[in-house]
């Protein structure tokens, strides 16, 4: 059986770590934080752009479809879901919705568009018509 003087004894001998250790693996542990950050955040935004990218070229097929059938541009994106034309074979989404950027806004459509039959674009991530939007021409 072991004593109280024995159970001191091995309490007292055994160490933990110290205030500077833990500081030192902190500040380690900070150091690989900031070094892998940018990357991720900037992987994180690519990943939107391509998201869109690819969200525009579905809404670009599903209205050049909906021109092959009707014979005409959809007024806006809502006709590619409902429509009362006779020659609408839709909905033209598998969804049955109309998707938004990832940065939660609208996709700008226009028919006749300027560059093309239609144009479909984002504002992309800073909401404005600059070189960072992202379009379908």
């Amino acid at each position: 059986m072991i004593t109280d003087t024995v159970l001191l004894r091995r309490v007292a001998t055994q160490r933990g770590f110290t205030l500077i250790e833990i500081l030192i693996v902190v500040m380690i542990i900070g150091l690989i934080a900031s070094l892998i950050a940018p990357n991720i955040l900037q992987r994180f935004e690519s990943s939107k752009e391509q998201l869109t990218t690819a969200q525009i070229e579905l809404l670009s097929t599903s209205v050049q479809s909906f021109y092959l059938d009707v014979g005409r541009c959809p007024t806006d994106l809502n006709e590619l879901i409902a429509s009362q034309d006779k020659l609408w074979r839709g909905p033209y989404l598998s969804k049955q919705i109309i998707p938004q950027d990832p940065w939660h806004r609208d996709y700008q459509y226009k028919c006749p568009g300027e560059h093309g039959r239609f144009d479909l674009l984002s504002l992309g991530p800073n909401g404005k018509m600059d070189d960072k939007i992202i379009k379908n021409w």
